[in-house]
């Protein structure tokens, strides 16, 4: 029930300048917005839909209900099929968890009389009919009552468009109590906590502030600050206040019969009061039949937020500000990477790439001058959707192409450090959490530090940041979803790490996994300590072997032997633990989105002894073989699973690096063969293109590395080479200078064969190694350069040169338990 919006505008590749090329016709905002069962969100990549900029705050669109009823559907606020309660203009993209945001509220009503109940969305909320339609900084939707949407933003403003049939009555709902709710659960809604509004004199202005607390994070109450305009004077306008029923009149199913109260009308200004009552307004207007809407929002000040409206938004234009967005996007993201456009280039693999590129843009958030917590002349960024996600291989592909946004990023994080005592994991609405793992900023602030990213970043504080999070031990938040252990920020398992040297399964949940992650995170510590702190550096380097302490050598399983698996604190290890299955794989049980079968190969730092643990090269090989044989995956990934019937999963952040492994052998062929079938297998230009959540953009970058025919090795400045999909693809590095990648003899049968690369040459340079580092050759990832392939049908053993290093490399005994 949607459409793409595409323009006929096809040049090739240098034909033009870069910034001339209109890259955004081949974006699909609608790419991961659907599911495994066809006309809904379940199973899908949570994407939000709606108008916004790169790393905007503003993100505008619908909020609707949908069942069935799962929780991360509701994330990005627009779904297939769902009701549509509200449109407004925050909201997170590719998330899992409770929803956050959908604050604050617009909604086009064509009547307020009889039963409908300002209080209460089931009772004015709507269908859609026809095709929802979007395109880049843009999207429209006919509601059932006849009135047509259409929306576009800036950075921190919305433009709502509407037009009412002519026979119907013209009112707009402001609903400052609006947000997207939990619908199965109360822990980690969110809630209402009070706002106020204003009518201005002039009747087209309103102003005020909403309070909303909880979601993912279970984060305090966040103060969002709005001004909002109509370019039409209303003929009539209301401002209501009403008892906040929270929790049964926001709970859709459990509380499906609880009494909403009426609205209570109060004049020009309505204040919640000490019992956080709801507020809002309507709008209404006689014989017209459309009105435009401008919005901005400030976490600091009304006075902003109208500043942000009058600046950003200064016409009425809903054409001249998609062109604006539009036009940011092309700048500012789709030609960072140029490959040729013309009419003989193949459209699915444009539009992968570029709709990926957007994707993997939308969040975090940029909110410099936006910090209501602190004074400080350092960025701020918020909505981390969470380092878990993004270290493996987004924050490496920033580092690239966003040098600017990248290094704000980072300093915003070292910032939150400073005045808050920990880096996140996660955050969002102002507030750390949660932790699904290690302390994975650690890897982030390691790959950038590695590849000698200075700029204005005090790296004293990053490592100190880092260093926090690998010796002291974060008070315990007693968050319901984990009894054993903190979840806000820090490793909350380091009273067992330190002294035992890994995480026992009688004291912690996700013992597994965590084991397997603060392994990397004090490998990241390590390399930060190389150059900060030399003296420590030995300590973290022996504390990331630790994985090897939760590796059973006898543990078996399909015919495969040595694995990573639960250990007690007594040392003993549980010989009845189902190595290919995870249980539900969450917060509570042995490892988090992942069997130990799977973490067993997840250690970046150290390949080498993986190797050497699983009995050399040729096990090794076997191993990884059976991983991607279809219907050998222990776990029923249901509707979330997108056809998964592998060990190897995919749409599993802890899988991203699995199939690249064979460059460890020097049998890259075999990484180049296994990706491009997962690819082509899992991504596609539709509804459900992507195969599972999209994890704030992961699942989306994951796929751009592949089609440029690299892989990053996080924390190390290591590259993996594979196979480009494009023949010649210009990626601008380093602010102003151009990384080139070619292929030469490529023919890959629209990438069923021919990929197999036949050799390699760096700038010019024959490479005989399957592997390259961020200042080879010259610095070719800083000053640019020339990286050549030449690819063919023939699985050839190609590289004769050095292995891929692993610069994690201990040795600890490892016995039986």
């Amino acid at each position: 029930m949607h459409k793409l919006i595409q323009l006929s505008i096809l040049v090739p590749v240098g034909a033009v300048a870069a910034q001339d090329v209109d890259y955004a016709q081949f974006v699909n905002p609608f790419i991961g917005s659907e599911g495994a069962i066809s006309g809904y969100a379940y199973g899908g990549g949570d994407v939000f839909v709606g108008g916004a900029v790169p790393f905007g705050m503003v993100k505008l669109g619908l909020d609707t209900y949908e069942e069935p009823i799962n929780q991360s559907a509701l994330n990005g606020g627009w779904t297939p099929q769902g009701y549509v309660t509200g449109i407004s203009l925050m909201h997170e993209s590719g998330t899992g968890g409770g929803p956050k945001y959908g604050f604050p509220a617009q909604m086009p009503l064509t009547e307020i009389d009889g039963d409908v109940n300002l209080l209460d969305n089931r009772t004015y909320w709507q269908k859609r009919v026809g095709e929802d339609i979007a395109s880049v900084g843009y999207f429209r939707t006919e509601l059932e009552s006849g009135v047509t949407v259409e929306l576009s933003a800036s950075r921190h403003a919305g433009l709502h468009h509407y037009t009412y049939p002519s026979t119907s009555e013209t009112h707009i709902l402001v609903d400052f109590s609006h947000y997207l709710p939990h619908p199965t659960r109360s822990w980690d809604s969110q809630f209402y906590t009070g706002g106020e509004i204003e009518i201005q004199p002039n009747s087209s202005t309103y102003t005020g502030h909403t309070s909303v607390a909880g979601g993912w994070c279970i984060g305090a109450p966040v103060t969002v600050y709005v001004c909002g305009e109509f370019d039409t004077p209303p003929s009539e306008t209301k401002v209501f206040k009403g008892k906040n029923t929270f929790p049964a009149s926001r709970h859709f199913r459990s509380f499906n019969n609880a009494t909403t109260p009426f609205p209570t009308f109060t004049g020009t200004t309505a204040r919640s009061g000490p019992l956080n009552d709801r507020v809002g307004a309507i709008f209404s207007w006689s014989n017209v039949t459309e009105v435009n809407s401008r919005v901005g929002i400030s976490f600091m000040s009304v006075d902003k937020a109208c500043d942000y409206k009058n600046a950003e938004l200064s016409t009425w234009s809903i054409e001249d500000t998609k062109q604006k967005a539009r036009n940011e996007w092309n700048r500012d993201v789709f030609s960072k990477i140029r490959v040729d456009t013309s009419a003989s280039a193949n459209k699915t693999r444009l539009a992968l790439l570029y709709s990926s590129l957007y994707f993997m843009h939308l969040i975090p958030s940029e909110r410099v001058g936006e910090n209501p917590l602190w004074e400080s002349e350092e960025p701020y960024w918020d909505d981390f959707y969470t380092m878990w996600d993004l270290f493996r291989n987004q924050v490496s592909l920033w580092h690239l192409i966003q040098p600017s946004y990248y290094e704000s990023m980072l300093r915003a994080l070292v910032d939150i450090f400073r005045h808050e005592g920990w880096v996140p994991d996660g955050r969002s609405g102002n507030y750390n959490g949660l932790v699904q793992g290690g302390s994975n900023a650690d890897n982030v602030l390691a790959d950038a530090y590695v590849k000698g990213l200075r700029g204005n970043i005090n790296w004293t504080e990053g490592y100190a940041a880092v260093k926090k999070n690998a010796e002291i031990l974060p008070y315990f938040d007693e968050n319901p979803v984990d009894p054993q252990g903190s979840l806000k920020e820090g490793r909350s398992a380091l009273d067992d790490w330190i002294p035992l040297g890994y995480v026992s399964a009688d004291r912690n949940s996700r013992a597994v996994s965590k084991t397997v992650e603060y392994s990397l995170n004090d490998f990241a510590v390590s390399q930060i300590a190389a150059g900060e702190s030399p003296g420590e550096r030995d300590l973290y380097l022996q504390r990331s072997a630790g994985w090897q302490l939760s590796w059973d050598p006898s543990a078996t399983s399909r015919n495969f032997t040595g694995f990573v698996v639960p250990r007690f604190s007594n040392g003993t290890f549980d010989k009845t633990y189902n190595i290919t299955n995870c249980g539900d794989c969450n917060w509570s049980d042995e490892s988090y989105e992942g069997t130990a079968f799977e973490y067993s190969f997840v250690i970046p730092h150290d390949v080498a002894r993986v190797i050497d643990l699983m009995g050399g090269s040729g096990h090794f090989e076997s191993r990884l073989d059976y991983v991607f044989q279809p219907n050998t995956s222990g776990v029923d990934l249901g509707v979330n699973g997108l056809g998964i019937t592998t060990i190897n999963n995919v749409a599993n952040e802890p899988d991203f690096g699995t199939p690249y492994l064979y460059n460890y052998l020097n049998k890259q062929w075999k990484s180049v063969e296994r990706t491009r079938q997962l690819a082509n297998d899992f991504y596609f230009n539709t509804s459900s293109g992507i195969p599972g959540n999209s994890d704030a953009g992961a699942l989306n970058c994951w796929l751009v590395w592949q089609m440029l025919g690299l892989y990053p090795v996080v924390t190390t400045p290591v590259y993996l080479l594979e196979s480009p999909w494009f023949s010649d693809i210009n990626i601008t590095v380093n602010y102003d200078k151009t990384l080139r990648i070619r292929a030469e003899g490529l023919d890959d049968g629209n990438g069923k064969q021919g990929y197999y690369v036949q050799g390699v040459s760096i700038n010019g340079q024959v490479w005989d190694k399957n592997w390259f580092e961020h200042e080879d050759a010259g610095g070719i990832m800083t000053a640019g350069g020339e990286i050549v392939f030449t690819l063919g049908n023939e699985q050839k053993v190609w590289e004769t040169g050095d292995l891929p290093p692993s610069p994690g490399h201990v040795e600890l005994d490892v016995g039986a338990g």
